[in-house]
């Protein structure tokens, strides 16, 4: 499995609270933090039901 870059790049106020809690399990706080994670189908679920919100780069 390859390894995947997730930066956050819009805010999560409004959103509903599913939305925020995956935000959080990734591992984002900030506007435009990046976090690397393997690309797993679990992790890959999370970032497709978030896309909206990050930004997914290959590293």
């Amino acid at each position: 499995m390859g390894k995947v870059r997730v930066t956050k790049i819009k805010s999560v106020i409004g959103r509903p609270a599913k939305q925020k809690a995956t935000i959080q399990a990734l591992g984002l706080r900030k506007m435009n933090q990046t976090v690397e994670h393997e690309a797993t189908p679990q992790i890959m679920g999370m970032i497709n039901k978030i896309s909206h919100l990050v930004k997914v780069e290959e590293a």
